[in-house]
């Protein structure tokens, strides 16, 4: 019992962890990416006509436009790589959350006519760089002049830092999308439109569903093309986790198994006296399967409720641990998140509890029926 409910406890809290991981990506990661995009590199101009009908899509939350490009950010002899994006400061918050995590600046301090930038904090930290600061952004594009050819660069205003705890804070740098258009002399066209869906999972769906509507061939994609893998892996792990910790339980179960076979060999007397007084095989299979079941219920509604408290408790513990004994689990300097995320769903216990009861009570039969076949004469031959 006790190995029984060790098994179905440990499932149900790192199953949970392992659920708060992915929703700490999917929030985190996939807040920032658009869930889909519609896009034609430096020739997208009727931008106002594709953005309004993809908004009369019922599950479009959002639409804004975007330049993208990669580059060089230098200040302080610093030198880095960088994702440089143009966005619509007016309507990124409908298809970002960057707006959210903004730890200083604001996003509203972008404007098309002072050249302002926004980066990531970890960049920030690397340039050596505070608000107000100048930063030069170099794009692979080349300007020709009659001296020479050298790539296009710009002086920009550190206007905002920004923090989501990933990847993107040492690599991403946001600007005003005229100022970015300026830069790559786009003109009037931007790269196209990035997209937020109700449903992140139908994102492939919707955007292809716009694609049809639209009066021109434009390129569709949506976020599994840069981040899928990512999710597939996390989905993959948890299942292989998942598996391995169901191990746990088996041995609990094989240990029903072995005490139920051991209590009939030591009730063999008792047993076949009470088939002597009448009672038929069916009545002693019974008896064992209703003990077994007893077992298995007990030790799976303890598992159920130890693991429910511990995955709703888990951050605040390993919290406690990391302030009681001076040490961290998570760096946030190494990891995206620096605590324990948990996310509880019932769903999971439903599958865990029902199939341990189920091989609970199928790991039951086989000393029943041992029990049940019992010779009443042979048996008290011997003990007499």
């Amino acid at each position: 019992m006790v190995g029984l409910t060790l098994g179905v406890m440990v499932l149900i809290i790192v199953l949970s962890v392992m659920n708060g991981f992915d929703r700490e990506m999917r929030t985190r990661i996939l807040g920032m990416v658009p869930h889909a995009t519609i896009s034609l590199p430096g020739e997208f101009k009727n931008s106002e006509t594709i953005r309004q009908i993809a908004l009369q899509h019922p599950m479009v939350l959002g639409a804004s436009g975007y330049i993208e490009s990669q580059g060089m950010v230098i200040a302080n002899d610093r030198t880095r790589g960088a994702l440089l994006s143009g966005v619509e400061p007016s309507t990124v918050g409908t298809v970002s959350i960057l707006p959210d995590h903004m730890i200083a600046g604001s996003i509203a301090a972008l404007d098309d006519q002072s050249f302002g930038v926004i980066i990531g904090a970890s960049l920030a930290r690397v340039l050596g760089v505070s608000l107000g600061d100048k930063l030069t952004l170099i794009v692979p594009e080349m300007s020709v002049t009659i001296a020479s050819i050298q790539p296009r660069f710009k002086r920009f205003t550190l206007v905002g830092i920004f923090k989501v705890g990933a990847e993107l804070d040492s690599s991403l740098v946001i600007t005003h999308i005229d100022d970015l258009a300026k830069l790559m002399l786009y003109g009037d066209a931007i790269d196209g439109l990035q997209l937020r869906t109700t449903d992140l999972f139908q994102a492939r769906q919707i955007a292809f569903d716009i694609g049809r509507e639209l009066p021109d061939v434009y390129f569709v994609s949506d976020w599994t093309r840069t981040q899928g893998n990512l999710f597939q892996a996390i989905q993959l792990e948890k299942r292989l986790v998942g598996l391995l910790l169901f191990m746990i339980v088996a041995v609990a179960v094989f240990n029903i198994v072995s005490s139920l076979v051991m209590l009939v060999t030591d009730k063999q007397g008792e047993i076949a006296v009470l088939r002597t007084l009448g009672a038929t095989s069916r009545q002693i299979l019974g008896v064992f399967m209703v003990q077994g079941t007893a077992i298995g219920l007990i030790g799976i509604a303890m598992g159920v409720l130890l693991g429910v408290i511990g995955a709703l408790t888990i951050a605040d513990i390993i919290a406690w641990v990391e302030t009681a004994f001076d040490m961290q689990f998570l760096n946030s300097d190494v990891y995206f998140i620096n605590y324990i995320p948990s996310e509880l769903d019932w769903h999971d216990v439903l599958i865990i509890s029902s199939a341990t009861f189920i091989i609970s009570v199928l790991s039951t039969i086989y000393p029943a029926w041992k029990a049940s076949k019992i010779s009443p004469a042979e048996v008290l031959r011997y003990e007499s």
